[in-house]
């Protein structure tokens, strides 16, 4: 057992440089230290210290899980994948999840009714892509499916439609087809959902300009 004889505030203002019997031994965030109440003079048995630094990887990722989830909410796969991108241990990892998950910080059914209402407000597309796009990031089938089933593509895509159409209405009927045509098959909407989408907005503009 070796006994702690300096506790040296870091570079960063953030951790604890932890000395044994005059060296330097290992470094721990200032909470993890003070919840642990660790003193000089203290002595810490090779258990002590590996339990410490496990409290301690714990705290550094749920830390980086709160501030990646600052942003916008993310789904599990998502949060995972970040972890692992910045170095921590499965078992890190792993624990933070489950306490993200009690703590209904990290929920993918909540996620994927995010991303559904984020894209039908900004970028309407069809309900395949927008499960795609869920699959992508790591949501389950079953849980896409049940988020996307309410969704209709003709409303999507005439709501998408619209709003490009605003920025055509000087094109003759072939070119305003042409790109439109092309940015509802860029956002996943079948040959026939535009076909209907191209006559109504098409219609909708004849009828303004009389």
């Amino acid at each position: 057992m070796g006994r702690i004889t300096a506790l040296r505030l870091g570079r960063n203002k953030k951790r604890i440089n932890v000395f044994i019997d005059g060296s330097f031994s290992f470094a721990i965030g200032k909470e993890v230290a003070a919840g642990a109440g660790l003193q000089i003079g203290e002595g810490l048995s090779m258990d002590q210290i590996e339990e410490l630094k496990q409290v301690d990887s714990f705290q550094s990722c749920f830390e980086a899980a709160l501030h990646y989830l600052g942003y916008r909410p993310r789904s599990e796969a998502e949060v995972r994948q970040r972890l692992f991108r910045r170095g921590f241990t499965d078992d890190a990892v792993n624990k933070v999840i489950v306490e993200l998950r009690e703590r209904k910080v990290i929920d993918d059914a909540a996620f994927a009714q995010y991303w559904k209402d984020n894209r039908l407000t900004f970028s309407p597309r069809s309900r395949q892509l927008i499960k795609r796009e869920l699959r992508q990031k790591g949501v389950a089938t079953e849980t896409a499916d049940e988020i996307v089933g309410d969704l209709n593509d003709e409303t999507s895509a005439y709501e998408a439609g619209l709003k490009k159409a605003r920025v055509l209405v000087t094109l003759d009927y072939s070119e305003f087809r042409s790109r439109l045509s092309g940015y509802l098959r860029r956002r996943g909407f079948s040959y026939e959902v535009i076909s209907c989408v191209l006559a109504r907005l098409w219609q909708e503009r004849q009828i303004a300009s009389i």
